[in-house]
């Protein structure tokens, strides 16, 4: 099985022989075994697999929020020891807070890291504009829907122009009108910076439109299967979900999801 390591590019992120087992003894949990990966830099890359097979852990350890139990992570080179510098995370909810308005609430990173959040205005303000939400600024999360909470979110993740973006299913909870979108604003957003994406998803049509690689997990414990390259054309857009070749790629990911019993026809994870 590949690593993916293609090309000769050097990885931003490695990952060597990675085990997370919850708790000890004959009660202990292996939620990831031995997992192999390097992510290079500039590369969009998708976790496929189903619930409960250690996606949003392998995220999290890389992002240095859990600790793992065995192997090596490395982020340029170096070994992981707590968040990386430079790095952006949205999650599947925003975690916005209701207390503080949309634009309080993207300059909060900045906050914490005591970086100067006026000189960080402007940048928040062109951000909350390309992704649809100017003339909210001054609103509070609780007067915005779902999708407009999480374009905010994003926008957050993104306000020191990290080079390493971590995505934990941030389009699942929202309609697929709105997903649409962002998946599209998200795509042109990578191909204008080449920052380096880790991008969690159930969605096979989604990691296939977003990605330059998919990784395919299986579950218990949360193991790397299958490495697929998406050859298909960039820029993107949703016309190319009609395509042959995109389907040939949608096919393909889910009979290797029927062979692992997953589903036998239908399931959310072929959406």
């Amino acid at each position: 099985m590949t690593r993916g390591r293609g090309n000769g590019a050097t990885p931003l992120v490695q990952l060597n022989g990675v085990w997370k087992t919850y708790g000890t003894g004959p009660g202990a949990l292996n939620a990831l075994a031995e997992i192999d990966l390097d992510l290079r830099q500039g590369e969009f890359l998708s976790l496929l697999g189903p619930s409960g097979c250690g996606k949003s852990t392998l995220l999290k350890c890389v992002a240095g929020l859990e600790p793992i139990s065995r192997g090596t992570i490395a982020v340029k080179g170096r070994p992981l020891a707590g968040p990386p510098e430079n790095m952006g995370v949205v999650f599947q909810r925003d975690i916005l807070l209701d207390w503080r308005t949309i634009l309080e609430n993207v300059l909060i990173v900045s906050e914490f890291r005591g970086r100067n959040t006026k000189a960080l205005k402007e940048r928040a303000c062109a951000l909350l504009a390309r992704f649809g939400l100017a003339g909210s600024e001054e609103r509070h999360p609780w007067e915005l829907s779902g999708g407009m909470r999480q374009r905010a979110s994003i926008c957050r993740a993104l306000l020191d122009d990290p080079d390493l973006l971590l995505m934990d299913e941030p389009f699942g909870a929202l309609d697929a009108m709105t997903r649409d979108d962002l998946n599209l604003e998200l795509a042109r957003l990578w191909q204008e910076t080449g920052k380096t994406v880790l991008f969690i998803t159930h969605g096979i049509q989604e990691a296939v439109f977003l990605s330059d690689r998919v990784a395919i997990m299986s579950r218990n414990p949360g193991r790397i299967i299958e490495w697929i390259d998406i050859d298909l054309p960039r820029p993107r857009n949703l016309d190319i979900s009609e395509t042959p070749e995109f389907g040939e790629y949608v096919r393909l990911i889910r009979h290797r999801f029927t062979e692992l019993g997953v589903f036998g026809g239908g399931s959310p994870c072929a959406t």
